[in-house]
């Protein structure tokens, strides 16, 4: 049972939900998966009542499905206000103009090849959705020849290939969203024989190849491979369902019944489990999901009320420090708030009206910055332009000070009061490591005062590099596997506590015990006795706002026999220097002092990680880590207690 049933099994409103429970049996299925890159989910009965029960069949599809194209995304008031939106306003004649430009240097780049990397087709899968994306959305704005003829040439060359790579299906379902979308949008214009081709290559190697079993594990999946996979075989089933309606209806229903076990990862306030990078992802392919069945058969099932769903999209701005970098726990990057995720946050902009989540200056200069550096747009972008053209300002609100998102991996957030470029900004992290693209950070944070990030993860790595070397085991996440000796993955890399030098309990959780925003000192306790079980009796952790350049982190222990040493852990960049009782840390004209509280006569230990441990770890330049280790026996007392300052005075 996953850790998430574990805590709802806590609270006192169980028996609501066994009984909730009886009446929705075909939705609650926890089942196990052997592939490396799943994890059990599962869906919580109050999930499952906050969506209508699933109408589709083949007589349903035929009577809703939309009979003119295109169906995807489009629709003909959407279109018209679109063209209008290019000859009026600046940021969309300059996002269109830029979509030109990339049509024109598609036009002149060799077609596509089969050619995967290690075991992925995903790299050509996406450059095809950017190229067929980019040439049909030109195409249909300006009717020039050239784009369609590109176009076909596109869609026949993929359409031709073996497969579409279905045992890595993040692969096909890339494909099939550019294949799908391309037919829809190009309409009558594309040649009978190239529409005959791609639509038998679509049945064949998305909605035939999906139905294989040994494919199609990921459908009971709580992760961002569910969200792709069917956000790219319902873009399939829909461009097919007029001559196939039992295959559509089956491929629909199948996903309404499905997508709930991911959309209970965004519960109870929309914290995503797997990180920021795969909010980006997994939430752009539900989005796009959500938007197509609305164009296309004029509901989205009531699958965006889901719980903690639409909150998301306020969870990936907190997520992102003054720095502009984000708080990238899990296998996530340092990404910013880029082009690409505000245009998927555009899709949240024109459900609710509210402007947090579509600034249009901030599109427009980012938009021109990636032309003055010659970036190519997201391969979503000619969708994203679709949904902000759709947004119509209703409502605005500011980002919380101070912010806890529950669920399968708890965070909390401190701001600064006045949203200040160099202010205090604090990122805390529960959960567990058996979380998809978990990680042994748990109890760690990132830290940020006067402009520098002084406190930072490792982040993540490129999967092929380290497949080639590990094979399956970088996806094992058992508690001896071999993905637990990176610097990315393991404990003693990160800003947290390890004991005996051991590895946390990689099944353990934490949740936030407390959390109070409300009086000065601001704080959040974690409850980490599961992470060390074994290790030590109890452990808790405590994170206060002193003050705007003063934070306070109290670690609360119960020790164990076997209890031999507890190591405090910081990992930086910065340049530091061990002084009594702690140390000062240098960075970019900054200063931040590291004091040691208690127990008092301790000294820290700085040890380089520039190059890594191992030839196969990640490279940071500078990066290094600031230990205190502390013999069990220098905790005497009733209350045992680490306590670290960091502040500034600057």
């Amino acid at each position: 049972m996953s850790n998430f049933v574990h805590n709802i099994f806590r609270k006192k409103w169980i028996h609501l939900v066994l009984m909730l429970y009886l009446f929705f049996p075909v939705c609650l299925k926890a089942q196990e998966s052997s592939h490396p890159e799943n994890q059990n989910s599962v869906t919580p009965a109050w999930i499952q009542s906050h969506i209508t029960q699933d109408p589709v069949n083949a007589s349903w599809i035929k009577k809703n499905l939309r009979k003119k194209t295109p169906r995807l995304f489009l629709t003909p008031a959407v279109e018209k206000k679109i063209k209008t939106d290019i000859k009026s306003d600046a940021l969309f004649r300059n996002y269109y103009e830029d979509l030109v430009d990339e049509a024109d240097e598609i036009c002149t780049q060799p077609l596509l090849k089969r050619q995967k990397v290690g075991k992925r087709l995903l790299g050509v899968s996406r450059e095809a959705l950017r190229r067929i994306t980019t040439l049909a959305f030109v195409y249909r704005m300006g009717q020039k020849q050239k784009y369609l003829d590109r176009l076909a040439d596109e869609i026949e060359t993929v359409s031709e290939f073996s497969d579409w790579d279905p045992s890595h299906f993040l692969d096909v379902a890339e494909m099939s969203m550019a294949v799908a979308v391309g037919v829809d949008w190009a309409g009558d214009a594309l040649p009978d024989p190239i529409v005959k081709k791609a639509r038998a290559a679509l049945k064949k190697h998305v909605l035939i190849s999906f139905d294989g079993k040994d494919y199609n594990w990921w459908i009971e999946a709580g992760h961002n491979w569910n969200q792709v996979c069917e956000g790219g075989i319902n873009a399939a089933a829909l461009v097919l369902a007029d001559e196939n309606p039992e295959l559509a209806a089956r491929t629909i229903s199948r996903a309404i019944q499905k997508l709930p076990l991911v959309l209970a990862a965004y519960s109870p306030d929309g914290a995503y489990p797997e990180g920021p990078t795969y909010w980006d992802y997994g939430t752009s392919y539900n989005a796009m999901l959500l938007s197509m069945y609305k164009t296309a058969l004029g509901t989205d099932f009531n699958l965006s009320k889901a719980p903690g769903f639409m909150e998301s999209a306020l969870y990936r701005m907190i997520v992102v420090g003054p720095s502009g970098e984000s708080f990238n726990y899990s296998d996530a990057g340092y990404g910013s708030l880029d082009l690409s995720t505000r245009g998927n946050l555009a899709w949240f902009a024109q459900k609710t009206g509210n402007s947090l989540f579509f600034d249009h200056d901030k599109v427009n200069d980012l938009l021109q910055k990636a032309g003055n550096e010659h970036k190519s747009l997201s391969r979503l972008a000619p969708i994203h332009l679709i949904w902000m053209s759709e947004f119509k300002d209703r409502d605005s609100e500011s980002l919380p000070v101070y912010w806890k998102g529950e669920g399968h991996n708890p965070i909390a957030i401190f701001r600064a009061e006045n949203d200040e470029d160099t202010g205090f900004y604090l990122g805390v992290k529960g959960g567990s490591a058996s979380v998809n693209h978990g990680n042994m950070d748990v109890g760690s944070f990132i830290f940020e005062l006067n402009g520098v990030r002084w406190s930072i993860d490792p982040g993540t790595q490129s999967y092929h590099e380290l497949e080639e070397i590990m094979g399956n085991n970088l996806w094992d996440e058992s508690q001896n596997s071999q993905r637990w000796t990176l610097v990315t993955k393991n404990n003693r890399f990160h800003s947290t506590l390890t004991v005996n030098g051991e590895r946390h309990n990689v099944k353990g959780f934490a949740p936030i015990e407390s959390f109070n925003d409300a009086k000065s000192p601001q704080s959040v306790t974690l409850n980490l006795d599961e992470i060390f079980k074994g290790q030590l009796d109890h452990e808790s952790r405590n994170f206060e706002k002193i003050n705007d350049h003063t934070l306070r982190i109290t670690d609360q222990l119960g020790l164990l026999d076997n209890t031999k040493k507890i190591t405090w852990t910081m990992m930086t960049t910065a340049n530091v220097t061990p002084v009594s009782n702690g140390a000062v840390l240098r960075q970019d004209g900054q200063k931040l002092n590291l004091s040691i509280k208690a127990p008092e006569d301790l000294q820290v230990s700085v040890i380089s990680l520039d190059p890594p441990p191992l030839p196969y770890d990640k490279e940071i330049k500078g990066l290094k880590k600031i230990a205190i280790n502390i013999p069990a026996y220098y905790l005497k007392g009733k209350n045992k207690e680490i306590i670290v300052e960091l502040s500034s005075t600057n």
